[in-house]
């Protein structure tokens, strides 16, 4: 009789899902509370949603209609009612402002960090789970809360690691948007024809000038084989939404102007020129205009988007796994929502927030070459196994003068236990053995100068010789001697 198989899943992840190692979600902790320490300085307080909304909260603001799933990860309840996991931390703030309304102050001012999920095809540094820091200030109308927005935002995004040159952050409207879109004939509240172009627009960073004249003509197949399918523009419209597009300049008033001057007479176009008007005139009196500039190439994919809309693009090249050049896009984005509360409570609830994509900026960053290492723990070798309980009382004094410290429970010899100290990219290992120990002394290696060291030194003479690298010292003086060690160059 035959040997039944056992069955062994193989172990992979999903496509657009990655596991993290240690160091980078080390570095963004620290990206992510000097990012809240800049929404804080504000006067914004945190907020913590589910992770799960039900599907018709969220509504049909997804971030890429054109897939069949419509770009969310959605499951049915006990109760047979569809849920979804959140795509944004948007959406799921105008749930809770609606729920909340009466006992909430306006306006709302929130600042929340969490992970979201977005079923789309994945790019280069765009997975299918990340993690957003977004605030929100609901129940403030434009234009004074969108400039204080849009100055919040860089400052968050100079926080975050980027400098000046690094990135732009370019500013526009979906009014100026729905007068464009009246002055080539069509209408803004379909979302049929009107979305398309737009959706099409938001990928000119990504695709250029004759990706997006496919998308808003008869439609685009990308380099898998997937088509999508384009908006129907005839040349003449297509050239004059790429026309409105290229009217960007280091004037932020000629910008606007020209912006005007392609929307032609619509009402809503102009209404959004004067609220872009009044927002350069806040950034230049407050100093920001080096940093961010007015541009209508600035769209948006998010359909909820009402007034001015902003992001964040960084200027240095990024390669991909194939060590091809990319353009990376958008590392963070913001804009007006006055809607989107509205679905619930039916009356209109001005809003506008920002959004930093932590785990995008930092694989940028990483690309870059700029993603530390992560320092490790003090490692306490264990030499003698019935001397235990002192190893741990030399590591709990180190953690009580707020040092990192563990104690080796490998039950391997020293030589592993030093392999293991530098895997864990300690910076220290602490060493009482048999030796030590009846001299009432503890070692203190600091593996970080013995590697520096090891680059310079020519001999085993010379390296014998000095050991600067590792002290001796009593008992008593364990945790002077690693903090020397931890505070050395």
């Amino acid at each position: 009789m035959a040997k039944k198989k056992t069955f062994r899943p193989k172990p992979r992840r999903p496509r657009g899902f990655r596991d993290r190692s240690g160091e980078e979600i080390l570095a963004e902790q620290a990206m992510l509370r000097r990012i809240c320490d800049v929404y804080a300085s504000y006067g914004f307080m945190p907020l913590e949603t589910p992770a799960f909304e039900f599907t018709d909260a969220l509504g049909k603001f997804l971030p890429d209609v054109d897939r069949p799933n419509e770009g969310v990860f959605s499951l049915q309840d006990d109760d047979e009612q569809w849920m979804s996991l959140r795509y944004d931390l948007t959406a799921p703030l105008a749930r809770h402002v609606a729920e909340n309304y009466d006992a909430l102050p306006k306006p709302f001012r929130r600042y929340q960090v969490g992970t979201v999920w977005r079923n789309e095809k994945p790019g280069p540094g765009r997975f299918r789970e990340f993690t957003q820091c977004d605030a929100d200030s609901v129940g403030a109308p434009a234009p004074h809360a969108d400039a204080e927005a849009i100055m919040m935002f860089a400052d968050a995004i100079r926080a975050a690691g980027l400098e000046d040159r690094d990135v732009k952050i370019r500013v526009s409207s979906r009014k100026v948007m729905s007068g464009l879109l009246e002055a080539v004939g069509l209408d803004p509240e379909d979302k049929g024809v009107s979305g398309t172009v737009l959706r099409a627009m938001d990928k000119y960073d990504r695709l250029g000038a004759e990706g997006v004249r496919l998308l808003l003509g008869q439609g685009r197949k990308d380099e898998s084989g997937d088509f999508t399918q384009g908006a129907g523009l005839s040349d003449g419209q297509a050239d004059h939404v790429l026309a409105f597009m290229e009217a960007a300049s280091d004037d932020d008033a000629a910008a606007i102007a020209q912006m005007r001057g392609v929307m032609g007479g619509s009402a809503v176009g102009a209404e959004g020129a004067d609220e872009l008007d009044a927002i350069a005139e806040t950034l230049a009196a407050m100093g920001y205009a080096s940093r961010v500039r007015i541009d209508p190439s600035v769209v948006r994919g998010l359909d909820y988007y009402t007034g001015p809309v902003f992001e964040a693009e960084v200027t240095f090249p990024v390669q991909n796994e194939k060590g091809e050049t990319v353009v990376f896009g958008s590392v963070g984005s913001g804009g007006r929502y006055d809607d989107l509360v509205k679905r619930f409570k039916g009356v209109e609830v001005p809003a506008v927030g920002c959004s930093i994509g932590v785990s995008r900026l930092l694989t940028a960053l990483a690309a870059r070459g700029e993603a530390q290492a992560a320092r490790g723990p003090v490692v306490v070798l264990a030499l003698e196994a019935d001397r235990m309980p002192a190893y741990h009382r030399m590591a709990a004094a180190l953690r009580a003068e707020g040092i990192r410290a563990e104690v080796y429970l490998g039950g391997s010899g020293m030589r592993a236990q030093l392999k293991y100290a530098d895997k864990r990219a300690a910076p220290v290992v602490v060493i009482q053995g048999e030796d030590e120990r009846t001299q009432g002394e503890v070692t203190v290696k600091d593996l970080e100068l013995g590697a520096k060291l090891s680059e310079t030194v020519e001999s085993n003479e010379e390296w014998r010789s000095g050991q600067p690298a590792q002290v001796t010292v009593p008992e008593g003086e364990l945790i002077a001697a690693v903090k020397r060690a931890l505070g050395a160059d």
